[in-house]
């Protein structure tokens, strides 16, 4: 930490305050010329301080440099079956939703590259008769149809999604009773 009041006036109190060390935080009047030293908590004793004249403390040139990341194991005890229900609910929805658009999006390409009236006709031909055409598949797939089915699809996966998921939570509360639960190691993103 570097101090960035500038110079600082030092009151005249005679050789005795000067020979006196600087309170926490403050700087010595003259600062050395080699690298900084932190204050020691206790006096070097006097025998330590002559074998060690004029060394000087030089950094480690291996040391790692990256910080340490922060862990926490933690374990999932319990799982609440009512907030699992009502999770489960939104993520069905939402793919439900994402089914229905696909569908429709699917059915337009394929529809405006042809291959409905291309396979409708192949199979008229090879179903039909003298007297009737054979099997429409155009009026079978067409767009309503097509998103109707999908719909109730989507409806359905909703249901299940729902009731698998709420019925899991459950489960596991039951299992993690007796074994503990699922443990989870999350370390800090730096």
């Amino acid at each position: 930490m570097t101090d960035t009041r500038g110079p600082q006036a030092a009151p005249a109190q005679g050789a005795a305050a000067q020979a006196a060390s600087p309170l926490p935080g403050e700087r010595q009047p003259q600062q050395q010329a080699g690298p900084y030293h932190p204050p020691q908590a206790y006096p070097a004793q006097a025998g330590a301080a002559a074998d060690r004249t004029g060394a000087v403390r030089r950094p480690r040139t291996g040391a790692s440099t990256t910080p340490r990341v922060r862990k926490a194991r933690l374990r999932v005890a319990k799982a609440d079956p009512w907030s699992v229900m009502k999770v489960s609910f939104l993520l069905s929805i939402a793919l439900g939703i994402c089914t229905i658009v696909a569908a429709a999006v699917l059915w337009m390409v394929m529809d405006a590259m042809g291959v409905f009236s291309t396979v409708g006709g192949t199979i008229s031909e090879a179903t039909g008769s003298e007297g009737s055409n054979g099997f429409d598949l155009q009026s079978f797939l067409s767009l309503p149809n097509v998103l109707l089915f999908t719909t109730v699809i989507a409806v359905i996966d909703v249901v299940l999604a729902t009731a698998l998921a709420t019925l899991g939570a459950f489960i596991y509360n039951l299992s993690a009773g007796f074994v503990g639960g699922v443990e989870l190691t999350l370390a800090e993103d730096e």
